[in-house]
């Protein structure tokens, strides 16, 4: 009974994003010191739970949006602000945006191309699908600073075009994954040739943005802008194995897409934690780890 207990709570601390006063006070002294280290934050970020509350500060300092050098941080943030308010002034001057009836993430997405000299006549901001929207969304669910969520958003998708060059090396963990852990749903996405089918590209380069609910999602994030792509594998191998027996009974691509809808993970906090904590809890036991 006792051990439950502990694996309860281990479990509870975890989801909170706060599994030790002892590791938390760790993290709060390297985020102060005069020179951060990212060697030393990557590998909290990928041995421990991060707390909710120093998230932010943690990925701002991981994705080199705060300087490295702390005594800078006020000086760059007035810079990165700045950068910030002129970019949405000009969409406003030339009325490409309108914050009444636009998406925050949409908004964000025409500042990008505006920055990065993308923006087009006649593109139609309000309907695009664009993968940098859908990370704005889900860091717009995680955090307030919109002037930090637009730069992380930014950092974020310059390594989701890492992660898409690797994707062929992740096709095959996940494969390998599959197979190794779920023979008989391996078998049968084989067979019904559904393996090829399955939009990794779309889930793995959006971090799974808009699958599974946010506040479990940050902790997959954590390891990823930690350094560990390979995480991502591990969630699907984990979320397809949840799924199983619905997706045993789908015969193509059309009908297993369907499945996944209808489960809606995204919307089923308690689902996504579950989804999550297997994920990571089969990674650390893994040779990436």
């Amino acid at each position: 009974m006792a051990t439950d207990e502990r694996n309860f709570r281990s479990v509870y601390y975890e989801k909170v994003g706060c599994r030790g006063v002892g590791e938390t006070n760790k993290l709060e002294n390297m985020l102060k010191e005069k020179l951060v280290d990212h060697r030393n934050l990557k590998k909290f970020c990928n041995r421990f739970a991060v707390p909710v509350r120093h998230r932010s500060l943690l990925w701002c300092s991981l994705l080199n949006i705060h300087p490295m050098y702390t005594n800078n941080l006020q000086f760059v943030m007035t810079q990165r602000k700045a950068v910030h308010t002129d970019l949405l002034r000009a969409l406003k001057i030339m009325r490409l945006i309108d914050e009444t009836t636009m998406p925050k993430s949409h908004i964000m997405y025409a500042m990008w191309l505006l920055e990065t000299r993308g923006l087009s006549l006649g593109l139609n901001i309000s309907k695009s699908e664009h993968n940098f929207i859908a990370i704005s969304e889900t860091l717009l669910q995680l955090f307030d600073n919109e002037v930090e969520i637009y730069w992380m958003s930014k950092k974020i998708y310059k390594i989701t075009e890492d992660i898409e060059k690797d994707l062929p090396k992740l096709t095959i963990l996940t494969h390998s994954l599959l197979e190794k852990n779920n023979q008989e749903l391996y078998k049968h996405l084989v067979t019904n040739n559904l393996l090829q089918e399955l939009p990794l590209k779309r889930w793995y380069v959006t971090c799974y943005s808009g699958v599974l609910n946010e506040s479990a999602l940050a902790r997959v994030w954590d390891k990823i802008i930690g350094g560990s792509f390979q995480i991502l594998a591990f969630v699907l191998c984990k979320m397809l194995s949840k799924f199983d027996r619905s997706i045993i009974k789908c015969k193509d691509i059309t009908a297993f897409l369907e499945c996944i809808d209808k489960v809606n993970a995204k919307d089923q906090k308690e689902l996504s934690d579950l989804i999550v904590s297997k994920s990571i809890e089969m990674w650390e036991l893994s040779e990436f780890f």
